[in-house]
């Protein structure tokens, strides 16, 4: 008698269960039942987001003037997060870099600003980082990792653009994700 390991179940399984929904029901509810079990297999992929938050700039040109402002709750001091920022760009996009000041905010009132050049391309190669087509490209850039809160409360992040000329042209939007890594510190 041989016995099937975890997969070959799986797989059996899922046989025997399309075979009786295909005595049993008609073929739009079978279709039905294949487009939930799609979007269930694709929600379940990628990162979870405590917080995601995206903020268009208008007209693609980012001016002194645009700060951007994202504001989350933090009600657990304990776990560890990972924070990016996405930026969706021209293609022609004229700098290799783009220089920011972040500002942190938190809840008791303290104030952190530190200046950050967000590295769009590759200089070794001189292509752009992340994924690009003809309209736009997207990068998703880690800003801290392993990073943790003191504070209960409202944290606010502000992102101004920090470039030797206003406004930068070929900006389109600007995101902030929280990801909770699922470690704890001690």
């Amino acid at each position: 008698m041989r016995l099937l390991n975890f997969q070959g179940l799986v797989n059996a399984s899922l046989i025997f269960t399309f075979y009786n929904i295909d005595r049993k029901m008609n073929v739009s509810n079978v279709s039905f039942l294949m487009e939930v079990i799609v979007l269930l297999l694709f929600s379940s992929c990628g990162p979870s987001y405590e917080y995601e938050s995206y903020h268009d700039i208008e007209n693609g040109q980012w001016t002194y003037e645009d700060t951007i402002s994202f504001q989350f709750n933090i009600e657990d001091t304990l776990s560890i997060y990972n924070l990016y920022l996405e930026l969706e760009h021209s293609p022609a996009f004229s700098n290799q870099n783009l220089y920011t000041q972040i500002h942190t905010t938190f809840p008791e009132g303290q104030h952190l600003t530190e200046m950050v050049s967000l590295e769009l391309s590759d200089n070794a190669i001189g292509s752009w980082q992340g994924k690009c087509n003809k309209e736009y490209c997207t990068l998703q850039i880690p800003i801290q990792k392993g990073a943790y809160f003191n504070q209960v409360g409202k944290h606010i992040i502000t992102i101004e653009q920090y470039m030797r000329k206003s406004p930068v042209e070929g900006i389109y939007q600007v995101g902030l994700m929280l990801e909770d890594t699922g470690e704890r510190r001690e």
